[in-house]
């Protein structure tokens, strides 16, 4: 598949709120289970809130972040991809990356990724970062963040309720 890839609008950002929320169903899911009951509402009380509410940051504070949507042929938003670039020390970072549920695993995830890479690097970045889960859940995003290029360094958090 080869959307098209093109900055963020308004218009958008109800899809990509929506797609967001179902694309993260799995990974809010996942988070619930490895915490349990106790940890888990701490942490996110509402998971669907504060996704949509930093969807809506992203996408309407362009001091904050680039978006770049994907788009189906039909016009359907399929997909974004956020980011922040600091030329000041080099880096970059991409803060979010959604696919909707329906295009996951057909190389979309992989092009916004590839968008925001060579953006940050015209715009002087020499090194970029992101994070990911390391549950089942992040794997499928995992393979994407390696296919372009991406080095893991393993890291645990740890939660406990007092």
């Amino acid at each position: 598949m080869n959307p098209s890839i093109r900055p963020v609008r308004d218009t958008d950002v109800d899809a990509l709120v929506q797609l967001t929320l179902l694309a993260f169903v799995p990974v809010f899911e996942s988070f619930r289970k490895l915490l349990g009951p106790d940890i888990y509402p701490m942490i996110w009380p509402d998971w669907r809130k504060s996704q949509q509410e930093a969807v809506e940051t992203l996408c309407r504070e362009p001091d904050r972040a680039v978006v770049w949507v994907a788009e189906v042929e039909d016009g359907a938003v399929v997909g974004f991809v956020a980011y922040e670039a600091r030329p000041k020390d080099h880096t970059g970072e991409v803060l979010l990356l959604a696919v909707h549920p329906d295009y996951q695993n057909l190389g979309i995830g992989t092009q916004l990724s590839e968008r925001a890479l060579q953006e940050m690097k015209d715009a002087g970045v020499k090194l970029a970062v992101l994070c990911a889960g390391g549950d089942p859940s992040h794997a499928p995003a995992r393979r994407s963040y390696e296919k372009t290029g991406y080095v893991a360094l393993p890291l645990v958090r740890y939660y406990k309720r007092l």
